[in-house]
């Protein structure tokens, strides 16, 4: 599937496209797809910010056609934010999520059922970058009482940190404010207009802000060790996740996808930032190819190599989470449901035979 075709699919309204999503489901439950020779179902994929590296592996599998290969056809579809991308995914319109694995801890609290089936990262790949004329005055998060903060959309991964930075540093509920600000542009724009004092994003827009001398770093959770120092412990964040009761009815093609997403982690850990970059639309740079590759050269320790869950992340982020979360405070997470490692290690003995 060309990303042309996906990128045209997103420009529908997302309530347009969720009853879009959810009749062909109903027509493929009752049967209006059928007979001996016809084609493989489409998977649908959403991505809480395509252009963003955190989430790089799941379109560079579709750049190496790692996907075609598998006898897969996948569509990714782009999102302002995770949890854009979330509600579409428990909408039904999708069948999974390229977004952080925070999400199937908060939504167990609730009674919804995710997991991780493939882990992309071992750190965030997030930096709360501070305005440079308040950076004299910002010098941790405990300076950001009476502040507004940036993050990608409220209900986000990037709330969830930032609240936790808050919270970590002695700031209380009410202390300070949070906007939805997007990515990229909006990002930007949201710092030069002076709309938030500090906030939280990615790659590239954390290079793109730093040439300009436009904002400066004051938490850095691009690599296992500054998020260990931030957070206290190992923070799974990128992920494919998917509601529990497709995982198990599609354990085949959750297989295929697993096969080719392991096989881009692989790719990524043995290629350079500008091998890597090399493979991605020319526009994802957003004119400057060696920001571009900068950016992911300082953050390409964030992706794990195989795929699998780093231990103790998901007890690191289930601290993080019900230290502001009440939710998950008063009940009994299972952890063990939240992820899988299953396909991924049949992912590694098919691959490393293969290789």
């Amino acid at each position: 599937m060309s990303r042309t075709l996906s990128l045209s699919v997103f420009k529908r309204p997302l309530s347009r496209r969720l009853m879009l999503g959810a009749c062909t489901a109903l027509a493929l439950s009752l049967g209006a797809v059928s007979g001996p020779a016809a084609a493989a179902e489409k998977i649908t994929i959403i991505i809480g910010g395509m252009a963003k590296q955190i989430y790089l592996p799941a379109v560079l599998a579709e750049r190496l056609g790692y996907y075609k290969e598998q006898g897969l056809d996948v569509e990714l579809l782009d999102a302002r934010a995770g949890v854009e991308a979330e509600n579409e995914l428990l909408a039904g319109a999708v069948q999974g999520v390229v977004g952080f694995y925070d999400h199937t801890i908060d939504l167990q609290a609730k009674g919804k059922f995710i997991e991780s089936v493939v882990q992309f990262s071992q750190a965030p790949g997030e930096v709360e970058l501070v305005a440079a004329n308040l950076a004299g005055e910002i010098k941790s998060p405990a300076d950001f009482k009476g502040r507004t903060l940036g993050v990608t959309g409220l209900g986000s991964s990037t709330d969830f940190l930032t609240q936790y930075l808050c919270v970590r540093n002695g700031l209380k509920p009410g202390e300070y404010s949070l906007l939805g600000v997007g990515a990229g542009n909006t990002f930007i724009a949201a710092i030069k207009q002076k709309q938030i004092a500090a906030g939280m994003t990615t790659e590239p827009t954390i290079a793109r802000m730093l040439s300009t001398g436009e904002a400066k770093v004051l938490v850095d959770m691009r690599t296992p060790e500054s998020t260990i120092a931030a957070l206290g412990g190992p923070y799974p964040a990128a992920s494919l996740y998917m509601q529990s009761s497709w995982v198990d009815g599609h354990k085949a093609d959750v297989q295929k996808l697993a096969n080719a997403l392991v096989k881009s982690l692989r790719f990524i850990a043995s290629h350079s930032a500008a091998d890597i970059a090399d493979k991605m639309p020319k526009d994802y740079y957003a004119g400057n190819r060696d920001l571009y590759v900068k950016g992911l050269a300082e953050g390409k320790a964030q992706f794990t190599p195989d795929g699998r869950m780093p231990k103790n992340g998901p007890e690191t982020v289930l601290k993080v989470l019900a230290t502001f979360k009440k939710p998950l405070q008063d009940k009994q997470i299972d952890l063990s449901k939240t992820y899988t490692t299953a396909f991924v290690d049949a992912a590694a003995k098919t691959l490393g035979a293969a290789n």
